[in-house]
Order: structure tokens, then C-alpha cells, then sequence
């Protein structure tokens, strides 16, 4: 069951005022920590924003870590990001989109936002994790992205009041973690971003499409082909232009 954020947070007055200049106060902390180079202290400071997960009896306490464990993994990954940021002019943008999701994307309840905020949380703990750790073990990388990936969408699943949310969510971590065990033997980056996470986005942000539309009412077989047809295309040129000799072992 999902929390109302209305019944939570102040709506108006004094209360509301202060509660968003704490939500402003907590980029601009962490930016400031990361340019003095207190990164590790940057990353606690995120984790203990979320305290109030902690302030129920412990028996919510695995509910409440599920519920904000995407706000978690932007929160650090935007960290992670500033921090192998060069210019501290990028740091600053990283710190006002921290700032964006904080007042804007994280408080949402509609579907729409919802999908976004697992589509975010999934993209941007899947692009620290092979930025940190590309040369990390490989138990290490498939067991992190299966927990992404499984955290991401039950996120997802559960604005839609999904009966089997849970097996859903476990067979994409079961995916996600597959896939990146199979592609951690010939690692290859785009840039900045590993191939395992370009192909979970795509391919994750497909069905996430399809499973929309049908839970809309709004998917017919043409449309559904058009969907699958883009998707194992993109996913085809991915793999198939990919200079294989260019890997990490």
C-alpha cells in the first residue's frame, strides 16, 4: 500500500515554507561537502535524510526502506556522479538536478511520474555503479544490479496495484542481474555509460510501455508490435556496432 504524501508533509503555512527550504538546504550541503572533498560524509548526509523511515515500529521498517530505496539511489548516485565530476560548474548542475528531483519528480503521484522516478532510480544506480566499480568482482556488480533493477521496479509495479508485483519485480532483477553477469566478461562503455545499462534501459523502458498500455486499455496488437519491433532494434544496433575488442576483463 502506497503512503498519500499529502497526509505526511505540511500542505501550507510556516510548516510548508520551512519543510522545502530543508529539502533545498540538503543539494547545496552535499555540494559543498563534495567540492571539500568530504565525499563519504556527502553520502551519509543522504542516507540520514531518510531517518524518518527508521521513526515506525521495525516491522515497517523493510516496507519503508523498499518505499524510498529509489529516492536512495539517485540521492547517492547524484553524489557519486559530482564527485567524478571535473569542473565544480558541473558539480553545481548535479547539485540544482538533485534539487529538481527533491521538489519535483520525488513528491509526484501520478503513474506518469511514478514510471519516471523508477526509470531515474533504475538509470542513475545502474551508471554510479559501473562508474565506481567497473573493475569490482563480478558477483559484486550482478548481485547490486539485480537488487536495482528488482527495487526499481517494484517501484514501478506498485502504483499499479499489481497482485503479482513482487514475482514481477524479482524475475527483472533476475533479468538484470543475468545480464549483467553475462556482459561483465567484456565490459564496454559508451562514454560514461556501460553497455549493461544502456540495454536494462531500453529494454526495461519498453515494457514498462507495454505493461502501461495494457493496463490503460490502450494496447492493440499493431501498437504492441510497433513497441517490441523499436526495442529489439535499438537493442540489435547496440550489440551488433559494439567494438567487442574494447573490454574490460
Amino acid at each position: 500500500m502506497r503512503l498519500i504524501p499529502s497526509k505526511l508533509k505540511p500542505a501550507s503555512g510556516f510548516a510548508y515554507f520551512f519543510h522545502i527550504i530543508l529539502i533545498c538546504l540538503l543539494p547545496i550541503i552535499v555540494y559543498t561537502l563534495v567540492v571539500l572533498n568530504f565525499v563519504q560524509l556527502a553520502l551519509s548526509i543522504v542516507v540520514l535524510s531518510k531517518w524518518r523511515m527508521f521513526a515506525v515500529k521495525p516491522r515497517f521498517w523493510a516496507s519503508n526502506i523498499r518505499a524510498n530505496a529509489v529516492d536512495l539511489m539517485v540521492g547517492l548516485s547524484i553524489v557519486i556522479f559530482m564527485t567524478h565530476s571535473a569542473t565544480w560548474p558541473v558539480k553545481l548542475l548535479w547539485a540544482v538536478l538533485y534539487g529538481v528531483w527533491l521538489l519535483f519528480i520525488k513528491p509526484a503521484g501520478s503513474i506518469l511520474m511514478i514510471s519516471t522516478q523508477a526509470f531515474l532510480g533504475q538509470l542513475c544506480a545502474l551508471m554510479a555503479l559501473f562508474l565506481v566499480w567497473a573493475a569490482g568482482p563480478t558477483y559484486g556488480l550482478t548481485l547490486l544490479a539485480g537488487l536495482f533493477c528488482f527495487l526499481a521496479a517494484r517501484h514501478f509495479l506498485d502504483s499499479f496495484d499489481e497482485p503479482y508485483a513482487r514475482t514481477l519485480a524479482y524475475i527483472w532483477g533476475y533479468f538484470g542481474a543475468a545480464l549483467t553477469w553475462l556482459l561483465s566478461h567484456w565490459l564496454l562503455f559508451y562514454r560514461v555509460v556501460a553497455q549493461p545499462t544502456l540495454l536494462l534501459s531500453v529494454v526495461g523502458y519498453g515494457l514498462a510501455i507495454l505493461y502501461y498500455l495494457d493496463h490503460s486499455k490502450r494496447l492493440n496488437p499493431g501498437l504492441r508490435r510497433q513497441i517490441v519491433f523499436v526495442m529489439v532494434a535499438i537493442v540489435v544496433v547496440i550489440v551488433a556496432f559494439s567494438d567487442w575488442g574494447n573490454k574490460v576483463v
